[in-house]
């Protein structure tokens, strides 16, 4: 009698990480970045570059969180703390460089940093407001309100009009890529496409009103 063949089991198996994870670690790098080198820029200290670069990238995070009924995740885990510390270990390393630019804010480190954690944040605020079951302009507001919130929360310690005042194309790309998200989804996109396009969104939009200084035409 013949025995039926069955293929053997596969020795690893690869596990597709949550989307929500992965952008909330590149948020938290890139802030943690950005909020450093902001601090580095304003002539803190050693103690208050580190205060300055944590709360930047958990600030955004913790208002989410805090606006759909559910536990910080920066006080519930360890992650989110030791990712945004070696973001701050990272920028002291990357100050050198951002050192040759006249303003620290001015060097594309910071530049970068910034847009990358501003959507990396956009797209877990949409992430979490769909699984919050938000409407959809839940959804969209809350993406901005992650993105921007950690670097909001830092300009008032420094004593500064929070940036997401002083520039029309900061805030806009979050609502952009909130729009984006959402259509990401009602196109059936499959598990992590919407997350990565509005994030894509953010930063592109982003990098480019900075290019070419687009503004929002006055009423």
């Amino acid at each position: 009698m013949s025995v039926p063949f069955v293929p053997p089991a596969p020795f690893v198996s690869i596990a597709v990480p949550d989307p929500f994870t992965v952008m909330n670690a590149v948020g938290l790098l890139a802030f943690a970045v950005a909020g450093s080198l902001k601090a580095s820029d304003a002539g803190l200290d050693a103690f208050g570059v580190a205060v300055l670069g944590v709360l930047t990238a958990l600030g955004g995070g913790t208002v989410r969180d805090v606006l759909v009924n559910r536990p910080p995740a920066s006080l519930t885990t360890t992650w989110d703390m030791s990712v945004a510390l070696v973001g701050v270990a990272l920028a002291v390393i990357l100050s050198r460089r951002a050192s040759k630019h006249a303003r620290v804010l001015d060097s594309r480190v910071f530049l970068v940093s910034d847009a990358t954690g501003l959507a990396a944040f956009a797209a877990t605020g949409a992430l979490v407001g769909t699984r919050a079951g938000l409407a959809p302009y839940g959804v969209v507001v809350l993406a901005a309100v992650t993105a921007v919130g950690g670097g909001s929360l830092a300009d008032v310690l420094l004593g500064r009009v929070p940036v997401v005042l002083r520039e029309d194309f900061y805030a806009t790309p979050a609502l952009v890529g909130g729009g984006v998200f959402l259509l990401a989804r009602f196109a059936g996109a499959p598990s992590g496409i919407p997350s990565g396009a509005c994030a894509g969104a953010v930063f592109a939009v982003r990098m480019l009103a900075l290019r070419y200084a687009w503004r929002l035409p006055e009423v």
